[in-house]
């Protein structure tokens, strides 16, 4: 069933009033088995200790450390913990905890208790949070956590962009530096406890940049001192050495069998309390396991018969097919609707490749080749959105985005179904129809994660104008690696939803394509926009330049928008207290959340599991 939001809270309370009376049974008193969610207001069972929660996730990371990109807090995230994040306690219609964006409004404090900004915006204090403890493992043997450890993260991951650190020879970390953030003139540890960042230039994002994206991720000096060498003098720790992770978080990884599965084990020295329920310690089950699992059927197979516990932000297999099909056989099962991009929108695989992808008239044919609208009703049973959006996606509230409906008629035209005008437009481009009836050849590769019948599908459309695509698979972790490499293949389009309709924060749609590891050609108008939104001393100005931005985007037509097609999270109705929240800061989607649910055991020992 679709989990909505509706009953009252003052229905809610009575309900909890009347399931949380005195109720005599049997000589026993039936009086905590029920609370009410203060954030929801729903009437869910009291929290309890102990169990297994075990999720599904098909991403092979290839690299835990966030010093490198991508994915690591997918995996490390409830080991390794950030400065801040999102409040689990506040209330759901204040803030639903969208996967991947956060607002410096709803930031509460994590290893930072709490912080102070100067006037003028450009002094960031940070109070670092007293009794938090290393795990109790080698080299950091329990150790208590401080700023010194703040500091040392922080001068790792800005490397030479502060000079006179230990790592001013060291490069910046990539994903930091991606989006142009944290222009840092100092990062001082002035005691034990307390971490003065001094900015360079004013950023309205500054906090949550220092206290909730990759950056922010506190890993171990003592584990990272043993990795430096010469040819690496930032250090790395790499998932071979996940024995070597150690964190502050309310788990640690206890086993990692290549391919199969990842296993956390409770931390008993952990800090934390919930949010929600402030006498309570957390985490609360016992262990927390991550099968990793390719194939959509044996997923599937795994949530029926409940192996898997609750499938969280993993687009692999959670799609609309997917989600029907366990509506018709498992109704019992909670499926919570969401979406934050475009996955099937098309880039140019390697932009430095020469193609008849240059011609900004070919990208107009492709785009106007595609009946979305139908696309959208018949195979992807009417739920996904097709109306074009450009890089701001349209969660994002506040000015920032371009809607269809105020794009001037010149432009919307090359975002239309229009196979005649699609052929004219390649007529008039130089690439007429040859004896074949072909035009040219495009290779369309997919991911091997991604949607191989959407990807037939715009093939056959391409058929149609005289386009002949090959369809080439390059499996997860191959593609992962060509990326960051920089080895890409060349000349066609690929699926991969990375570029439209993101659910972003707003500054990261207007980043400088050239300074990402996934590159474009390089573009000094962009450039300067993105400058310009990092500069942006207002909210009211910074949308004001992202919307600008934005619409240099689609005045360029360099991704061809694909519909926005809802993923879904899923859960057994006794993993108690999970409301479809995304993340708790960038990119810690799982186990960090993890900790602060638990599992009604007797439910689950009365189903017939």
């Amino acid at each position: 069933m679709d989990t909505q939001k509706g009953s009252s809270k003052l229905s809610a309370t009575l309900l909890a009033l009347i399931l949380g009376a005195s109720v005599f049974m049997a000589g026993q008193v039936w009086a905590a088995k029920y609370v009410t969610d203060p954030s929801t207001g729903k009437v869910v069972t009291a929290p309890e200790y102990g169990g297994t929660l075990t999720y599904v996730h098909a991403a092979n990371v290839t690299q835990i450390d966030t010093y490198y990109c991508c994915g690591g807090p997918w995996v490390i995230a409830g080991v390794v913990e950030t400065l801040g994040m999102a409040d689990w306690g506040i209330d759901r219609n204040e803030w639903t905890f969208p996967p991947s964006y956060l607002d410096s409004k709803v930031i509460k404090g994590l290893l930072a208790e709490s912080w102070d900004i100067s006037p003028d915006g450009l002094t960031y204090t940070f109070h670092i949070r007293k009794g938090v403890y290393w795990h109790n493992k080698p080299p950091m043997n329990g150790r208590e956590f401080t700023a010194y450890d703040v500091e040392y993260n922080f001068h790792r991951i800005m490397g030479n962009e502060l000079t006179g650190t230990e790592f001013s020879e060291a490069e910046p970390g990539v994903w930091m530096m991606a989006h142009g953030t944290l222009r840092m003139e100092s990062i001082t540890a002035t005691d034990k406890w307390t971490v003065v960042f001094k900015l360079s230039q004013f950023d309205l994002n500054a906090l949550v940049n220092i206290a909730t994206t990759y950056s922010g991720y506190m890993f171990p000096p003592e584990v990272i001192e043993e990795s430096r060498t010469a040819e690496v003098p930032q250090g790395i720790i790499k998932r071979a050495d996940w024995k070597n992770l150690v964190g502050t978080g309310p788990y640690e990884i206890t086993d990692w069998v290549e391919g199969s599965s990842i296993t956390y084990t409770k931390n008993p020295d952990y800090w934390g309390y919930d949010e929600k329920y402030p006498e309570n310690r957390l985490p609360y089950t016992d262990q927390v396991r991550n099968l990793l699992i390719q194939d959509p059927a044996t997923v599937a197979a795994a949530l029926r018969t409940a192996k898997i516990d609750i499938i969280k932000h993993d687009g692999a297999y959670m799609n609309v097919e997917f989600a029907e099909s366990i509506r018709r056989t498992n109704p019992e099962i909670n499926l919570y609707k969401w979406d934050f991009r475009s996955n099937y929108s098309l880039s140019a695989y390697n932009p430095f490749v020469p193609s008849p992808l240059d011609d900004i008239m070919v990208r107009h044919a492709i785009q106007m080749a595609l009946d979305l609208e139908t696309i959208v009703n018949t195979y992807f049973k009417g739920q996904g959105k097709w109306i074009p959006q450009g890089k701001v996606g349209d969660n994002i509230i506040g000015g920032y985005r371009n809607p269809f409906e105020e794009w001037p008629e010149e432009v919307k035209q090359y975002w239309i179904y229009d196979p005649e005008g699609a052929e004219k437009l390649l007529d008039e481009a130089g690439f007429p129809r040859g004896a074949d009836g072909v035009r040219f050849s495009l290779p369309l590769v997919l991911r091997s994660n991604t949607d191989l019948g959407y990807l037939e599908i715009v093939k056959a459309y391409l058929d149609e104008i005289g386009i002949a695509g090959e369809i080439e698979t390059i499996e997860r972790p191959v593609w992962m690696a060509m990326a960051e490499e920089g080895t890409w293949g060349g000349g066609g389009l690929a699926l991969q939803g990375w570029h439209l309709g993101l659910d972003y924060p707003p500054t990261s749609t207007c980043y400088a394509p050239s300074k990402f590891y996934m590159k474009l050609p390089d573009d000094p108008v962009q450039e300067a926009m993105h400058e310009g939104v990092i500069a942006a001393t207002t909210f009211e100005e910074q949308a004001r330049l992202v919307k600008a931005c934005d619409w240099h985007q689609i005045l360029k037509h360099e991704h061809i928008w694909g519909p926005k097609i809802p993923q879904f999270y899923a859960s057994h109705p006794w993993v108690i207290g999970f409301n479809a929240e995304g993340g708790l800061s960038v990119q810690s989607n799982n186990v960090a959340i993890f900790a602060r649910l638990w599992i009604d055991q007797e439910l689950k020992d009365k189903s017939q599991w």
